[in-house]
């Protein structure tokens, strides 16, 4: 069994590593989805943060993620008090998906926040995907996002040394998605030797 972080800033490409990690044969589990479950509709979670946030984060009776992600990533206050209140549980559901794994499965976890959550201790091998700073600012652009969003996004990551520092791996995803795919393919090669 191997536990690795995959992680990387806002628009390097993490979620299409994952997906060819999960192609080739890795259970993948990503953050954001554990995000999703840990306040959606009937939880605790939910409970909590409609309490912090107030009602005004609702849409259809469901907490609409664009709003939520607009008040905190202008006020840092707001920030730390929703990662108070997700951050335990995300921990809580992942130990769940741990407790599952097969002895010879390989997990992969999407966490974009590895370096901010000091959360690099709890994993046997780190993976970061990196790109050009100008190259992830144009793919964001075009999944529709404003530049100033954008910017207060990357501002509210890690830099990319410091997430280097962290990874045993670095995926540079500069060119094309065959040349990905083959950098992802040669580690998923190298990684299990890594387990023995």
């Amino acid at each position: 069994m191997l536990i690795v972080a995959l992680t990387g800033g806002i628009g390097a490409g993490k979620s299409l590593v994952a997906q060819y990690f999960s192609d080739l044969g890795a259970r993948v589990i990503d953050a954001d989805q554990l995000a999703r479950v840990a306040i959606e509709r009937g939880s605790t979670g939910f409970d909590e943060v409609v309490l912090r946030f107030g009602e005004k984060i609702l849409r259809d009776g469901d907490i609409d993620r664009k709003a939520l992600a607009e008040i905190i990533f202008s006020d840092s206050q707001a920030k730390v008090d929703l990662e108070a209140i997700v951050h335990p549980r995300i921990r809580e559901l992942f130990a769940e998906v741990v407790l599952d794994l097969q002895p010879e499965e390989i997990l992969i976890y999407e966490i974009p926040l590895l370096a901010e959550t000091g959360s690099a201790k709890n994993f046997d091998l780190i993976i970061t995907v990196e790109a050009e700073l100008e190259i992830r600012k144009e793919r964001l652009r075009k999944r529709g996002m404003f530049i100033s969003e954008i910017e207060r996004r990357i501002a509210n990551q890690a830099g990319r040394e410091e997430r280097e520092a962290l990874a045993d791996y670095v995926i540079i995803n500069d060119g094309d998605e065959d040349q990905l795919l083959r950098a992802v393919e040669n580690l998923w090669e190298e990684i299990p030797s890594r387990a023995k």
